[in-house]
C-alpha cells in the first residue's frame, strides 16, 4: 500500500487521513467531530496510545506493520463509512473506555458529559448536591450500557438498573459491566422501557432514548446507518418514546428523585405540548437545549400528565432549582 511504503510518522498519517476524510466527505458524529478529531483518534487508538493527547507522538515513527496497519484502518473508513468506534471496537466517554460495535450504537451521550460535570456533586448549584446518597438508578434505553456504567462511577452507593429492548446491545452492555467490573452494582434487564421495573422506585432515572423523527430517518448519513436503527427512531416527531417516559416517570421515582432525558431537537415540541412542565434545559459544549431535567415535584404536579393522578405520590420535594 503506498501510504504504508511513503508516509513515516504519526503526524504524517494523521494528514493523511485528514485529507483523505475530507475527500470522502465523511460524517462525524460519534464521538469526533471534525476529520481532525477522527484522524487523531483512530491513529492513537490504533497504537494502544493515550487518546487524549496528540502531541507528544507527532513525530514519532512508525513500524512498518503499524505503518501498513493504519493505512488500511484509513481506507476503510473511507470506504466503509463504518463509525471509528466499530472499526477500533472501543470509543471513549470522558476519559472512560467502552466497548464498541454494531449490536448497540456506538457510546455517546451529552449526558455522560453531564453526569461527569458540576451538577452531580459539585461546589454550588448542583441538581444532586450530594451523590453518595443516591442509592438506586435506572437507566432506561441503554444501549452499551455505558450511561449506567458512568453513573456507578459517579454515586459510589447507587444499584443501577440498566434496561434495553435489545439482546444484542444487552450483551454488549455485560462486556461492558464486566470490564469495568461493575457485576454486583449494575444489573441488565431485557424489555420495554420500564415493563421489566414494574413496582420499582428510583432516585434518578437517566435516559437517552431514540429519538430521531421519521424525515431525519430517511436521510440518515450511511455512517449512523450502520448503527441499528432501533436504537434511532423515535416516531414522527422524534418524541414517541419521550412521551412514554414522561408518563411513566413519576410512577417510579422516589419523592426526592429526578429525571434527566437526551431528547435531540425536538425541545419546541415537547415545551408546547407540556407547558405545564418547568423543563430546566442542560447544556454541553456542544448542544444547547437538547438535554432536559424533571424532578419528582415536577412531573407528579403537572396535570397534563395522565399518570399524575394515577402514581399515588403527594409529599414530594425539589432537589433544588437553577436560579432564574
Amino acid at each position: 500500500m503506498a501510504a504504508a511504503d511513503e508516509l513515516g510518522t504519526v503526524r504524517d498519517f494523521v494528514r493523511y487521513a485528514v485529507s483523505r476524510f475530507n475527500a470522502a466527505e465523511l460524517t462525524f458524529g460519534h464521538g469526533t467531530t471534525t476529520a481532525l478529531d477522527e484522524a487523531a483518534f483512530i491513529v492513537l487508538e490504533s497504537l494502544h496510545l493515550p487518546v487524549d493527547d496528540l502531541a507528544p507522538w507527532l513525530d514519532a515513527r512508525l513500524t512498518l506493520e503499524e505503518r501498513t496497519h493504519l493505512a488500511a484502518l484509513i481506507d476503510r473508513r473511507c470506504t466503509t463509512r463504518q463509525p471509528a468506534a466499530y472499526l477500533l471496537g472501543r470509543t471513549y466517554i470522558r476519559g472512560v473506555p467502552f466497548r464498541s460495535d454494531s449490536r448497540a450504537i456506538v457510546p455517546r451521550s451529552f449526558i455522560g458529559e453531564l453526569l461527569a460535570g458540576e451538577l452531580f456533586g459539585g461546589e454550588g448549584f448542583a441538581l444532586v448536591p450530594e451523590p453518595e446518597n443516591v442509592g438506586r438508578v435506572l437507566d432506561l434505553c441503554t444501549g452499551s450500557g455505558c450511561l449506567a456504567i458512568l453513573a456507578a462511577m459517579i454515586f459510589p452507593n447507587a444499584c443501577v438498573d440498566a434496561v434495553d429492548l435489545s439482546p444484542d446491545a444487552l450483551a454488549l452492555a455485560a462486556e461492558n459491566v464486566a470490564e469495568h467490573e461493575m457485576g454486583e452494582r449494575v444489573r441488565l434487564l431485557q424489555g420495554d422501557l420500564f415493563a421489566p421495573v414494574a413496582g420499582e422506585i428510583y432516585d434518578l432515572i437517566i435516559t437517552n432514548p431514540p429519538y430521531v423523527d421519521a424525515e431525519a430517518m430517511a436521510d440518515l448519513p450511511e455512517e449512523y446507518r450502520h448503527e441499528p436503527s432501533l436504537a434511532f427512531a423515535g416516531g414522527p416527531d422524534g418524541l414517541d418514546i419521550v412521551r412514554r417516559i414522561l408518563a411513566e416517570a413519576p410512577r417510579h421515582l422516589s419523592a426526592q428523585g429526578g429525571l434527566i432525558c437526551e431528547i435531540g431537537t425536538g425541545r419546541e415540541i415537547l415545551e408546547a405540548e407540556y407547558p405545564n412542565l418547568p423543563f430546566l434545559w442542560l447544556d454541553t459544549e456542544e448542544s444547547e437545549g437538547e438535554v432536559f431535567w424533571l424532578t419528582a415535584a415536577d412531573l407528579n404536579g403537572t396535570a397534563t400528565l395522565a399518570s399524575a393522578a394515577d402514581s399515588g405520590a403527594s409529599d414530594i420535594r425539589v432537589i433544588s432549582r437553577m436560579p432564574r
